[in-house]
């Protein structure tokens, strides 16, 4: 079985490197693995650095010819996937690859079309700011009211997806929304979904953080617009 892992970079040259490597050394056992990384026309020398790599079977990058959001950069990488699942990994150092057996376990355990890497589960909140906590405790909320879902994080940058149920769904959102829009989906079109705790690193807007509030008033938009759209 293949894992295909989708690294969606931009303006990340002091991590790009040791996420890498993270996602290159993590042990998921008898599972192939194959990354895919898509540059969103990074401007402070990430993109010069994935320049320098030597690509081949294991390695693919995709350079955008301009910014067009890291929803966007992961619709790109989508339809190259070849794995058995594809799992969605940040160019940062906040989520640890280590983890991934957890899920991959769980998928093959209990048959699942999609598991998430929880960063609440248990009762955990790892955040460095309280806005960000409540905001994704809300957006949580109302996605399992309206789609019948039971997600503790539902946005998560740690989400594994059966490659074929991916490849189905039609995204269409370019930016952070797209987590959003991907939870979405899945809830409504009754996949199965389950969720393994992880741990989380978070990083500050000073250390290259890029979520800001208008992201959260995104998601609640396409959140509703999912809820009343039939597709």
């Amino acid at each position: 079985m293949k894992l295909s892992v989708i690294m969606a970079a931009y303006n990340e040259k002091d991590t790009i490197l040791p996420a890498l490597e993270r996602v290159r050394a993590a042990d998921i056992g008898p599972w192939e693995k194959e990354i895919i990384i898509v540059d969103n026309c990074s401007t402070d020398g990430t993109r010069e650095i994935l320049q320098g790599l030597e690509q081949d079977d294991g390695l693919r990058i995709i350079f955008q010819p301009r910014n067009m959001g890291k929803g966007t950069s992961i619709r790109t990488a989508i339809p190259h996937c070849t794995g058995d699942y594809s799992i969605i990994q940040d160019a940062d150092l906040e989520y640890d690859p280590a983890e991934w057996p957890r899920l991959l376990e769980k998928a093959l355990a209990e048959d699942l079309d999609a598991v998430y890497g929880s960063r609440t589960l248990g009762g955990r909140a790892a955040y460095i700011y309280t806005q960000n906590y409540w905001g994704v405790r809300f957006l949580t909320w109302l996605t399992n009211l309206l789609f019948g879902t039971n997600y503790t994080d539902v946005a998560t940058a740690c989400k594994m997806v059966r490659t074929s149920v991916l490849q189905s769904l039609r995204l269409t959102c370019s930016g952070f929304d797209l987590d959003f829009e991907l939870s979405n989906k899945l809830g409504k079109n009754g996949y199965r979904i389950g969720e393994v705790p992880i741990t989380y690193r978070p990083r500050s807007v000073e250390e290259g953080k890029k979520i800001r509030p208008k992201d959260g008033l995104r998601a609640l938009w396409v959140i509703l617009r999912d809820w009343i759209r039939n597709d």
